[in-house]
């Protein structure tokens, strides 16, 4: 914009928007709508795929990949807001299937509560943790080694959940100690642990629904066949 002599003031003076909205597109990455994106190219002299390449790779998008949002080197990589916008978004579902998933808590305000209400709301709000009497979290967590261990992080999680003032149900399982899945209507967070890495440094997908039998359908089928395993958590007052 700068490099063709334009302020944020003419472009959106020219584009028909308020200059807001040109500074929003420029320092924060918000892709303008269709008219706006083809409108600002023609004033740049510049092609909406130079603009906003993202735009172009996602329309092309057109084989197993199309379900894919986004890719993480690590789940500390993701977006701060990711699972707070995705837990406000969902109107069906919120499955959680962490090992876990203690670090829903502290990215999430007043978690209890919002869970909470989405229960009452009719949302199917579930829990797959970790069993923390199995050997394998426990070899897990001799190769973590870290003071806060996996018993000590799914205690916590489950204390959150008891403060939900509605019935959230709470299954455990070893089977899911490498990968974790949370699922929000028809999107869904995977996390791959790697090597001797903390969850946090799990390579991590953000997927969308886009298709019959796709990626996002296997991994709510794996999700759901160890739910269909797991073992039923005691209450917990």
């Amino acid at each position: 914009m700068s490099a063709a002599g334009f302020t944020a003031a003419d472009l959106a003076e020219r584009c028909d928007v308020d200059a807001k909205t040109v500074e929003r597109w420029v320092s924060r990455g918000r892709v303008p709508h269709p008219r706006s994106r083809v409108r600002a190219a023609q004033v740049l002299s510049k092609d909406v795929s130079m603009l906003w390449p993202d735009i172009i790779r996602r329309a092309a998008k057109l084989g197993t990949d199309r379900e894919l949002v986004g890719m993480y080197p690590r789940r500390a990589d993701l977006p701060r807001s990711i699972f707070r916008e995705a837990i406000a978004r969902a109107e069906s579902r919120l499955w959680f299937g962490g090992y876990t998933s203690y670090f829903v808590w502290l990215e999430v305000p007043d978690g209890a509560a919002v869970l909470g209400a989405k229960a009452k709301a009719g949302v199917d709000v579930r829990f797959l943790l970790g069993d923390p009497d199995s050997p394998v979290t426990a070899e897990r967590d001799r190769l973590e080694a870290t003071p806060l261990t996996l018993a000590t992080r799914i205690a916590m999680t489950r204390a959150e959940i008891s403060k939900v003032d509605a019935g959230v149900p709470v299954r455990l399982s070893d089977r899911h100690i490498a990968m974790s899945v949370w699922i929000f209507d028809d999107e869904a967070i995977v996390a791959t642990h790697i090597g001797a890495g903390l969850g946090q440094d799990s390579v991590t997908l953000h997927l969308r629904r886009a298709q019959d039998g796709g990626v996002f359908d296997r991994y709510v089928e794996h999700f759901e066949s160890l739910w269909s395993d797991g073992s039923p958590a005691d209450s917990q007052s």
